[in-house]
C-alpha cells in the first residue's frame, strides 16, 4: 500500500506531532517536504493514572497538559516547528476539547479544553484530534476513495474517512464501533467500559484472548492438542503474542477460536457497508497486524460467508486491506492533517495564525 502526501507536502515546514495514549506519549517531528517523520521519535510514560495512580482527575489533567506543553516546547526548539498536532486517546470535539479520557485520567471529570490551554502557552497553531482521526489521515489525506479505518488491539475503534474528512459530529461522536452491542445476553463478555457484549469485548485482542481461555475450559482436550498448550503452562498463561503466532502457523484450535470472534466483527463491517456504502476497510492495531495476512484472509472469508447485500463474492474479497505494520499511524496522520490545515507555504517562517485551527 502507498501512503498519500498532502498538496502542501513540498512546503518544507516541520510540525511537532504527538500521540497521547493511556501509558505512552510519543513525540516526533513531521517533515512536510519528505512527507514523513524524522527518525528520532521519543517515547515517554504519560503523566496519567498509570504513572500516578490514586491522583484525582483534575490533578492528572493538569499533569498531562503540562507534560504535553513541555514536550512540545522541547521538540519545537530542536526542529523549528510551525505548529503542533496532538492525537489524543479519547473523544475530541470540533473545538479541540477532550470529552473524556478513561485510559489517561480515568472516568469522571469535566471536558478539558486542551487546544485552548495549549494555544495560550505555545506560540504556534495547535490542533487536537482523536488518535484514530489522526491515523485516518495517514491513509486518506489525498484519497478519493472513502474508507473505514479499523484498529484491532486491546480494544476496537474505527473512523470513516469520506469526502476529504473524518465523519464526526461537533462533539466528537463517531468511531466507537467497539462499543456497539452485539451480544445482548446477560452473561455476555464484559467490556472495559463496564458494558457487556460490546464488539470490543468479543473481537479485540483482549476479547480473542478471553475467548481462547473460555474455549480451553470447555474443551480441555482440544486445547491440550494445540500449539498454545506447548508454550504455556495452562490457559491462564496464554498471551496475545502466542495466539497470533499459533494462528499464523495454522494451529487448528487457535484458528477456530479466532474465526468465532470474527463473526461479530464481520457483522459490524457489513452494517457499515449497508448503511453508508463504504467498501474499503483498512486494518491496523497490534493484534490484527501481529496475525497479519492470515487475519485479513479469515475476516474476508467470514464476510463472504455472511454476504454484503448487492456485492459479489469477488467484490467482497477486495474490501479488507492491511495497514502499515508500525505504530506511527497517529503521528504521520497528525503531520499530514496539520500541514494541510496550515495551507501553502511561501517559504518564509510561518506566522502564528490568529484564527482557530479546528478538527472535523
Amino acid at each position: 500500500m502507498t501512503f498519500p502526501r498532502t498538496d502542501a507536502a513540498a512546503s518544507g515546514r516541520r510540525i511537532t506531532v504527538m500521540d497521547v495514549g493511556g501509558t505512552t506519549l510519543r513525540v516526533g517531528t513531521f517533515d512536510a517536504a519528505a512527507g514523513g517523520l524524522l527518525p528520532d521519535v521519543r517515547r515517554t510514560p504519560v503523566d496519567g493514572m498509570a504513572r500516578f495512580p490514586g491522583s484525582s482527575v483534575p490533578v492528572l489533567q493538569g499533569r498531562v497538559v503540562e507534560q504535553i506543553a513541555r514536550e512540545a516546547e522541547r521538540e519545537a526548539a530542536a526542529s523549528g516547528s510551525a505548529g503542533l498536532c496532538v492525537a489524543f486517546a479519547g473523544p475530541v470535539g470540533r473545538d479541540g476539547t477532550v470529552r473524556g479520557a478513561p485510559t489517561v485520567w480515568g472516568g469522571g471529570g469535566g471536558p478539558l479544553p486542551l487546544r485552548e490551554l495549549l494555544e495560550a502557552r505555545l506560540p504556534v497553531p495547535v490542533l487536537v484530534v482523536n488518535d484514530l482521526t489522526a491515523a485516518a489521515w495517514r491513509y486518506g489525506a489525498d484519497s478519493p476513495e472513502p474508507f473505514c479505518l479499523l484498529t484491532i488491539s486491546s480494544g476496537i475503534g474505527n473512523k470513516v474517512f469520506r469526502g476529504g474528512e473524518v465523519l464526526l459530529d461537533d462533539e466528537g461522536h463517531g468511531g466507537e464501533l467497539g462499543h456497539w452491542t452485539y451480544d445482548r445476553s446477560t452473561d455476555a463478555p464484559p467490556c472495559d467500559c463496564g458494558g457487556r457484549g460490546h464488539l470490543g469485548a468479543l473481537a479485540s485482542g483482549r476479547g480473542v484472548l478471553a475467548a481462547v481461555r473460555r474455549v480451553a475450559a470447555a474443551d480441555p482436550e482440544g486445547y491440550a492438542r494445540s500449539a498454545l498448550a506447548r508454550t504455556a503452562a495452562g490457559p491462564a498463561e496464554v498471551d496475545n503474542p502466542s495466539v497470533a503466532s499459533a494462528v499464523r502457523a495454522g494451529d487448528p484450535f487457535a484458528t477456530e477460536v479466532l474465526r468465532g470472534t470474527l463473526v461479530p466483527l464481520a457483522a459490524a463491517i457489513g452494517g457499515v457497508f449497508a448503511s453508508i456504502g463504504i467498501r474499503r476497510f483498512v486494518l491496523m492495531g497490534g493484534f490484527a497486524l501481529a496475525v497479519g495476512e492470515r487475519y485479513r484472509a479469515l475476516l474476508t472469508e467470514e464476510l463472504t460467508r455472511q454476504g454484503c447485500f448487492g456485492l459479489t463474492d469477488g467484490q467482497i474479497a477486495s474490501m479488507v486491506v492491511l495497514g502499515a505494520d508500525d505504530d506511527d499511524h497517529g503521528l504521520i496522520g497528525a503531520g499530514l492533517l496539520m500541514d494541510r490545515r496550515l495551507g501553502p507555504s511561501d517559504g518564509a517562517a510561518p506566522a502564528v495564525r490568529t484564527e482557530r485551527v479546528v478538527a472535523r
